[in-house]
């Protein structure tokens, strides 16, 4: 791409003030990123010409293409907004803002600030590797929440973000492998269900083949070669199918325009794996998509193909009548062919095509031509909008992405109420979900739901076509357990935000009592020793008290303290908090424990306290075997008079799972330890030994489970505690 070119692409509706300012931020961009070079060796500009291309190709307005050619000037030069802003004007400086990444990480002061974190001491002291993985994935996600919330003001901001992806994926291949595949894992999770979203499928169907060819090189070469020897074939068959359906529906008096439909690998890949099936037997491999000139000519299209050849049962689907929430207009049938093989059929008019090409660019494009699509852009705009109404409640970054998975990007499915109305929820919806959605009241005074006339619990998911009737209370809130992702009660990022506004509405001495006995049940439930002023300090809280206050209110989880313990422990240990494997004689190699100063050195693991790997450990040199590596809480440790012998270790690297015996208390009945097996086997945990004793009708498991980290551990004893009948289940403490 030159700038010849990309004057010569632009659309005839752009004014002359509108080209030359085009020409000068291509002239703005090629001095700002002078000497700059990409992977490749090219020079930097031809990436800036490359977006500003694809966004010329959805026909977007001419400023959106200037904040394309100057998208990286700020990231990666010594241009500021302000001179962004001087030279272009806010707008385009607004929509360059949006996609700039951070290069520092914000800070999040409990105290109500925020603030870069532009500490010379830390720019100026190398990082661990791990530690640098770490800091470059927070960035990396504070960088899409920052794009996220700006797209939820200004849409045109996703628009840039998308082309910026489609060109570096596009050119991907120059990168390290581990950076390829970053960034293409990231492309399938993140930005080709925003396209989707904004029904901007051109885009969509190339960033997942691209990304596809990274992520699963193997799967994504067997795909291609089956479509490439088949290639030849199937051209010949659709250019014949083409011409015999143009015949008999201009006999029935249907003017259509007809071509063949593009097979796009990613999906052929999820059909498969979805349905299960081999390559011949999808229904799409040969398809065609008929344009015809209004929407009753599209039901007139496909009572001639219905009547001509047999439909295929449960293949027809009415997009027309029922949209999808991206918007999506289309007929869709599958019928049998003249030569005995499927054949998929798209119908749908020309303005429906374009909607499905370009989704929410399309309004643009429609403008160009005087058509009045306002309507249909606000709906748009303002569905994204509403699937966000969270976003400014939420301040993780982590948790921000996450809610944007499952909010917005995720599937959705379609509930009735009692009364006939349609709610619209993301897939993997629960009933609580469904009751915050319909109002907050109903969620918080939620005890039980009933779909279809049955009773279910609270985790049930649910379907399209499901008629809920939620249960309340006169009075009372939510549950706290309704909080915890192990339990999977709330599905919803707007649920989570509505829960924990009622918990924030509280007396703080009641969130901070409720929010100390939930930390210190669930560290004593995980054999877990921790101050919690060193979890404050992690977690940017002035002390313990705003930390229990913000775990009681909902504003942290658990479960996040339990993945975050293993960090805390880095200067005592060097590997992280997962539990390893180990044999029946919990020997270990110099792999799975690092003494200190000593190379090569036999480690045994002491029987008396079972350390696991993630616990703060000590080494006692024995006579003759080594060293026998201790918890440092140890009960025979703590009382050992011969100091001189003990020595520093630190976990090695951790092999998959550990033996980790756990104790679970219960009042006896039939089909418990059935439970406890099938939570076990969903988890896929092994069981290495089991001890039942019975006492007046109390019963204790002793539970030996290999399990692969903490946080699996602690997802699994959760899920335990839940069951009927169960009143505790723990790690065993040592001593």
């Amino acid at each position: 791409m030159t700038f010849d070119k990309l004057m010569e692409a632009l659309p005839e509706s752009y004014s002359a003030v509108d080209r030359e300012l085009i020409l000068r931020a291509c002239h703005f961009a090629e001095r700002a990123h002078e000497g700059q070079k990409r992977a490749s060796g090219e020079p930097y500009i031809t990436h800036c010409l490359a977006v500003a291309s694809i966004l010329v190709d959805l026909k977007v307005p001419p400023t959106i293409v200037v904040a394309g050619l100057l998208h990286d000037t700020v990231e990666d030069t010594d241009i500021t907004l302000e001179n962004l802003r001087s030279e272009f004007g806010e707008e385009v400086t607004r929509l360059v803002d949006g996609v700039t990444k951070l290069t520092n990480l914000p800070h999040i002061s409990r105290g109500g600030s925020r603030d870069r974190d532009n500490s010379s001491d830390d720019d100026s002291l190398p990082l661990p590797s791990d530690e640098e993985d770490a800091r470059k994935r927070a960035l990396t996600q504070e960088t899409l929440r920052k794009t996220f919330l700006a797209m939820g003001e200004d849409i045109r901001v996703v628009l840039i973000k998308l082309a910026d992806r489609l060109h570096n994926l596009r050119t991907l291949g120059y990168m390290p492998e581990n950076k390829r595949k970053r960034i293409a894992k990231e492309t399938l999770d993140i930005f080709a269900p925003l396209a989707n979203r904004l029904g901007i499928w051109q885009v969509k169907w190339e960033l997942e083949d691209l990304a596809f060819r990274y992520v699963n090189p193997e799967k994504f070469k067997e795909i291609a070669d089956l479509i490439a020897a088949r290639r030849v074939d199937r051209e010949t068959q659709v250019r014949e199918i083409t011409k015999h359906l143009k015949e008999v529906l201009e006999q029935e008096g249907v003017e259509v325009e007809i071509t063949g439909r593009p097979k796009h690998i990613y999906s052929i890949y999820k059909k498969m794996a979805e349905k299960s099936k081999g390559f011949e037997t999808l229904m799409d491999l040969r398809g065609v998509r008929l344009i015809v000139q209004d929407k009753q000519a599209c039901y007139s299209a496909l009572g001639v193909i219905h009547t001509h050849w047999r439909p295929i049962p449960h293949e027809f689907d009415d997009y027309i009548a029922a949209p999808k929430d991206n918007m999506y207009q289309s007929l869709h049938t599958a019928v049998i062919y003249d030569d005995g093989k499927p054949l998929e059929v798209q119908i749908r008019t020309r303005e429906m095509h374009q909607n499905a090409e370009f989704g929410i660019a399309a309004h643009w494009r429609y403008k160009e031509k005087g058509s009045k699509v306002d309507d249909a852009y606000e709906q748009r705009v303002n569905l994204l909008r509403r699937l966000m109404d969270w976003r400014q409640d939420v301040t993780d970054a982590q948790e921000f992405v996450e809610g944007m998975r499952t909010d917005v990007f995720q599937d959705r499915v379609y509930i009735f109420t009692p009364r006939g109305d349609i709610i619209d929820l993301p897939s993997g919806a629960t009933p609580v979900d469904f009751a915050y959605h319909v109002h907050t009241e109903i969620g918080n005074r939620c005890r039980g739901a009933k779909v279809n006339g049955r009773l279910v619990t609270l985790d049930y998911i649910l379907k399209t076509g499901d008629m809920v009737e939620i249960l309340t209370a006169r009075h009372g809130g939510p549950s706290r357990d309704w909080l915890n992702p192990n339990l999977k009660l709330v599905n919803t990022q707007r649920a989570r935000a509505k829960i924990r506004a009622w918990f924030k509405d509280q007396d703080r001495e009641q969130n901070l009592s409720q929010g100390k006995a939930v930390l210190e049940r669930e560290l004593r439930r995980l054999g877990l020793e921790m101050e919690p002023e060193n979890l404050a300090q992690t977690f940017d809280f002035r002390n313990d008290d705003d930390l229990y206050v913000a775990i009681g209110c909902g504003d942290i989880s658990v479960g996040r303290i339990v993945n975050k313990l293993s960090d805390l422990n880095k200067d005592k240990q060097d590997g992280q908090l997962v539990p390893q494997q180990a044999s029946e004689k919990m020997e270990s190699d110099e792999t799975s424990v690092t003494v200190l100063g000593l190379r090569g050195m036999l480690t045994t693991f002491a029987r008396c306290c079972k350390p696991v790997q993630g616990d703060d450990i000590i080494g006692y040199i024995t006579r003759g075997r080594g060293v026998t590596i201790h918890r440092q809480d140890c009960p025979n440790i703590l009382r050992l008079n011969d100091r001189e012998r003990i020595i520093k270790v630190n976990w090695g690297a951790a092999p998959k799972t550990y033996p980790v015996p756990v104790l679970i208390k219960a009042y006896d009945r039939a089909g418990l330890m059935g439970d406890i097996s099938n939570i076990l086997n969903e988890e896929g945990i092994n069981i290495l030994d089991v001890q039942l004793k019975v006492s007046h009708h109390l019963a204790y498991l002793t539970l030996v489970l290999e399990v692969g980290d903490i946080a699996q551990l602690s997802r699994v004893l959760t899920r335990i505690e839940n069951l009927p009948n169960v009143t505790e289940a723990q790690r065993m403490r040592p001593g």
